[in-house]
């Protein structure tokens, strides 16, 4: 049998300590540097790639068969993909799935995000949870021409996310309105008639099935920019106040986003609802602290208990910083919280209804363990309102 040659190297992602990986590059060409993280979902490559909150970070996936069932604009969480790059164990196959309208490749190559196949995924995940999420240049050239030196370099100088606020960099710059709801069998995305509740969402870098359960519970969705005042969100007279998950620091984003809510809860006692970003936002705004974690938590398989219920929900999760339970002050509960490290994943005040949790319940891993907290949401802004 004759020796099998591999092809020369077309993509090269390089870690600020100087490691190397060389793989096969796909979607565009060109280099890009951020924080690399894993993500151990089995499905929704292309939710995660257009995710607002992965902006400045490249998705390891541990799971080896990443773009099988092609892409679909029906499956996009924000316009365009919002993760700067990829990095897979095998190279995308053509893809198997009734709903696909374009190949993974062409789409990343469309959307200018670069690609990385044929790596050892596991390694590359060891280093992650070993040494924290490390930066990294990642690039793509079908010639094979890579500069190691240039490239460690560049991993170097990427700042990082600690201190970064990106929430304006993925949120809308003008408020506009959502009515679209959840997909369902055989009629794909039906839009609301109509509505019980008004409620303003605040825009950290929102995901569309977010806004789209927010529909399905009965709500006329107003969405405003991260940047939006205390006043802005009065000047509506919502039943209620939802904040969305979102990208980066969120001490930097808070500088803006905490003197908001806590004047909006000021002056009003609308039910108020946050995820992800959001949890966070709400979390400082109460007077606790937030952290970075060594890796963060990314995937759809992670066990979450309900403190008050005992019911443990499967749930999605993307965040690399998490809310400190030990700063949470009196009148705030801790109700849910991570069953793989004990990191906080849920609060609640215990005078009034306003709750978040650092999960991601539109996104239905479960499928549907957790998607009562919108119902909640709603149930909260129905009791407000007159009989």
């Amino acid at each position: 049998m004759p020796h099998r040659v591999d092809p020369k190297p077309t993509a090269c992602l390089a870690l600020a300590d100087g490691t190397i990986f060389m793989g096969r590059g796909f979607g565009a060409t060109g280099q890009t540097t951020a924080e690399l993280c894993f993500n151990t979902a089995m499905t929704g490559y292309q939710e995660i790639m257009t995710d607002p909150s992965y902006a400045g970070q490249v998705v390891t996936f541990t799971f080896p068969h990443i773009g099988n069932t092609g892409t679909t604009p029906e499956d996009d969480e924000t316009a365009e993909p919002v993760a700067a790059g990829m990095v897979v164990k095998w190279d995308p196959t053509e893809p198997s799935n009734w709903r696909a309208t374009e190949e993974l490749d062409a789409w990343l190559k469309r959307n200018g995000r670069i690609a990385i196949g044929g790596l050892d995924t596991r390694r590359l995940t060891r280093a992650i949870r070993q040494q924290g999420a490390p930066h990294v240049a990642l690039a793509h050239d079908p010639e094979g021409n890579f500069d190691i030196e240039a490239l460690v370099a560049a991993a170097r100088s990427f700042p990082g996310l600690e201190g970064l606020d990106l929430a304006k960099e993925v949120s809308c710059t003008q408020s506009y309105q959502w009515d679209e709801m959840r997909w369902a069998w055989p009629d794909g995305y039906l839009r609301r008639k109509d509505a019980e509740h008004k409620v303003v969402a605040i825009d950290f870098g929102a995901k569309r099935n977010i806004l789209r359960c927010l529909a399905s519970a009965g709500c006329d969705v107003t969405v405003l920019p991260a940047t939006a005042s205390a006043e802005d969100v009065l000047a509506l007279d919502p039943d209620g106040l939802f904040l969305s998950n979102g990208p980066g620091d969120p001490a930097a984003t808070g500088t803006y986003a905490v003197p908001m809510i806590k004047e909006v809860m000021a002056k009003s006692d609308m039910p108020v609802f946050g995820i992800c970003l959001g949890h966070q936002m709400l979390a400082l705004a109460l007077g606790a602290r937030t952290i970075k974690m060594n890796h963060g938590h990314h995937g759809a398989n992670h066990p979450v208990k309900d403190l008050e219920t005992g019911k443990v929900e499967i749930t999605s999760m993307n965040h690399g910083f998490t809310v400190d339970s030990q700063t949470l002050p009196a009148g705030v509960k801790e109700t849910h919280v991570s069953l793989f490290d004990g990191s906080n994943c849920g609060i609640r005040m215990v005078d009034r209804p306003v709750f978040s949790v650092q999960y991601h319940p539109e996104a239905s891993p479960g499928p549907q363990d957790s998607y009562y907290l919108f119902e909640r949401f709603a149930a909260a802004m129905k009791s407000k309102q007159p009989a």
